[in-house]
């Protein structure tokens, strides 16, 4: 429903689906440098000196942007095209090539990391048909309203190319039938953990809490401010309309990079004392300046927040009707003005959705209705119009010339209720799932440990 709202094109939901992988992970509630993650990476564990001297420099200038794991190889092609497939879902053509070589080597790791997913699932007798990858290609090429072949050759104006995609879904898929088959079955949760955290839910009933995403870039002494400088570069891209998740995804060194930075639902004193002093006055939607922290650098995004077993009015459930004007290419704003103004006229003069489909046919728009759309999952400005309108009204016009000028009039609204209980089924569900995702990851460590990997 989002996607009608927003309106189509095939940008967007290209965007949507480099963004989010296809394996439905749940987001940590843990913060990313969690105790467990320290013990497991401490210097202390691999008995250091304290005085090292380094015998010999590494080539800076020797570049490694293929590799051969378990002797299959992953070509520049395999590499140029899925940078091409980020860079263009993230209208970040224009990048420098500096940070063009930094992106190289995080998707020649995460090709490689794709590769041992493929491998592994093989090697358990587990093949992804054919059938399979075509139906997940073509529901992304319908969100776009393209037909398969139309969205492979839109693809291949970018750079990439459908079966570089193909290959992002085969991995992702792979990955999930493995974990299903070997990790998922063999992650329990009792029932005394589950009342523990009800009970604490109860305690803090009311309490504030916000849902956060991050990316972190560890950092040295003798390196901090290039990683600064780097962060700042991720900013820029992310302030120009870059996908968050997506470049989570490619450069966070914490451990939810594969959830696209999602830290789950926290409260304040849950997080180190630098970031919660920055999270309680931003607003939801908001992405941060880079922040220094002990060990490095985070970029944070808040994407929701609310009280604990208190409803949340963006949990409110919309009908909407959509009206869109559109214009030919070149329409100057001076020449499209008398047709918006009449559509804000004529939807703010009253009379609701029943009249909608006769104001859309006067005045040349299209018209599409949208029930079940959750108020929180539309753009902040979109929801604070909506948030203050009774049934029946409008929001003001909204939107391009480019894409079209859209209205929306709400035709019903379902409010959350004004508190709610702990749900121990939903509680259940996400324990199993952040052990499930614990167990993944080191399920893929371990891989990574036994695979015998050459760069080119």
């Amino acid at each position: 429903m989002r996607e009608k709202i927003w309106g189509r094109g095939m940008r967007r939901s290209f965007k949507i689906f480099a963004a989010a992988s296809i394996v439905a992970l749940s987001p940590s509630a843990a913060f990313a440098q969690t105790a467990d993650d320290i013990m497991a990476n401490t210097a202390a564990q691999l008995d250091l000196p304290t005085d090292i001297t380094v015998f010999g420099e590494r080539d800076p200038n020797i570049r490694t942007p293929t590799a051969i794991v378990n002797g299959e190889i992953v070509t520049r092609t395999d590499v140029e095209h899925r940078i091409n497939l980020f860079l263009a879902a993230n209208n970040a053509a224009q990048i420098s090539a500096e940070e063009r070589q930094r992106l190289r080597m995080q998707i020649v790791r995460n090709l490689i990391d794709e590769t041992l997913q493929i491998q592994e699932a093989r090697a358990n007798d587990i093949l992804i048909p054919r059938a399979d990858i075509d139906q997940t290609f073509a529901s992304v090429a319908q969100r776009s309203a393209a037909t398969p072949e139309e969205f492979g050759a839109f693809l291949r104006t970018q750079g990439s190319s459908d079966r570089s995609m193909r290959r992002q879904i085969e991995g992702e898929l792979a990955w999930r039938r493995v974990l299903s088959r070997y990790v998922n079955p063999f992650v329990g949760v009792s029932e005394s953990e589950v009342q523990e955290i009800v009970e604490r839910l109860e305690s803090n009933r009311g309490q504030t809490e916000y849902r956060i995403a991050e990316i972190y870039l560890p950092a040295r002494p003798d390196n901090q401010a290039d990683v600064q400088a780097g962060a700042m570069r991720i900013l820029q891209q992310i302030s120009s309309g870059g996908s968050f998740q997506a470049y989570a995804r490619q450069f966070s060194q914490a451990s939810t990079a594969a959830v696209g930075g999602d830290l789950g639902w926290l409260r304040p004193g849950q997080l180190p004392p630098e970031l919660a002093a920055v999270v309680t006055q931003m607003p939801v939607g908001g992405v941060s300046q880079p922040i220094p922290i002990p060990g490095g650098f985070s970029i944070i995004a808040l994407i929701d927040q609310r009280q604990i077993l208190v409803g949340n009015p963006r949990d409110a459930i919309l009908s909407l009707t959509q009206i869109t004007l559109s214009f030919p290419p070149g329409t100057v704003r001076e020449t499209a003005e008398p047709r918006i103004e009449a559509l804000a006229s004529a939807t703010q003069a009253g009379g609701g959705c029943g009249v909608a489909p006769s104001i859309a046919e006067e005045l040349g728009g299209d018209i599409v209705q949208n029930d079940g759309v959750r108020l929180g999952d539309l753009p902040e400005v979109l929801q604070q119009n909506l948030t203050n309108l009774q049934v029946g009204q409008s929001t003001p016009p909204f939107g391009s010339l480019q894409d079209g000028v859209r209205v929306l009039v709400l035709c019903g609204r379902d409010d959350p209720p004004a508190s709610a209980e702990p749900d121990a089924e939903v509680i259940l569900n996400r324990l199993e799932q952040e052990r499930a995702d614990r167990r993944a990851r080191r399920y893929l460590r371990d891989l990574r440990r036994d695979a015998v990997i050459e760069y080119r």
